[in-house]
């Protein structure tokens, strides 16, 4: 079973990064949904702008930690 990190920026320019096995389903989740994320249920719509598949989820969240404690320059860096 994989997992993956994801990036989304909403729709006031800021960035969100999460972890999910499914990411269409809860990027619909982020858009439509209570089951979305605080943070991204007041920033809607959200849009996927990174994503990258890992092995287990422990390896994603790894990743998912790392990310978020790049600066926002980093994050823009590195999804391009």
């Amino acid at each position: 079973m994989s997992f993956s990190v994801y990036i989304l920026r909403c729709v006031d320019k800021t960035l969100y990064t999460g972890v999910a096995k499914d990411v269409k389903k809860r990027i619909e989740e982020h858009n439509t949904h209570e089951r979305g994320a605080k943070y991204t249920r007041a920033r809607r719509p959200v849009e996927l702008v990174y994503t990258k598949e890992y092995e287990n989820r422990s390896e994603a969240q790894k990743e998912e930690c790392r990310i978020k404690k790049l600066t926002r320059k980093e994050k823009f860096t590195l999804i391009g």
